[in-house]
């Protein structure tokens, strides 16, 4: 099974949460932390890689926190995946890379890989993060994915 990361799936939603409804505001680690359901050294560590792609911005200090960078009608998240992950790259031989396959000598779909990696790549960039909200009356409530189940026993007289 081809899967992202968890880390990559976290940082659309903390982003996403940034960038709702337009804000500009900076907003605390903490803070989206408990508006996503993600915990605080996970909103850390995303917000950490997402500020080095230049996908958010930050200020340090008393008056600091984090904001995104541009819309998110302007960002793909093709930029997401590359921030957290690397390069898209499903094949080791992808681009003309070399050595990553013990096979590539004699591999009869050696650089075949490159029109489904770029097909692929297309697709992730033409689907933004305004294009992954939900609308506003199917969004969960922090506090209901967070919640443990209730179960309730009834006792047999």
């Amino acid at each position: 099974m081809f899967r992202l990361s968890k880390m990559s799936d976290y940082a659309v939603v903390v982003l996403s949460e940034l960038g709702r409804d337009g804000t500009v505001d900076k907003r605390s680690a903490t803070d989206l932390a408990a508006a996503t359901g993600v915990a605080e050294p996970t909103v850390a560590k995303v917000l950490k890689l997402l500020g080095a792609a230049g996908l958010v911005t930050s200020q340090r200090g008393a008056q600091g926190g984090y904001r995104i960078a541009r819309p998110l009608s302007r960002t793909p998240i093709a930029d997401v995946i590359v921030a957290i992950e690397g390069p898209i790259a499903l094949a080791a031989c992808v681009d003309g890379a070399t050595g990553g396959c013990e096979a590539e000598a004699c591999c009869p779909v050696r650089g075949r890989w490159d029109p489904v990696n770029s097909a692929i790549r297309r697709a992730l960039t033409d689907i933004t993060l305004a294009d992954m909200q939900c609308p506003a009356w199917a969004t969960p409530m922090p506090q209901a994915r967070m919640a443990e189940p209730r179960v309730t026993l009834a006792v047999a007289e």
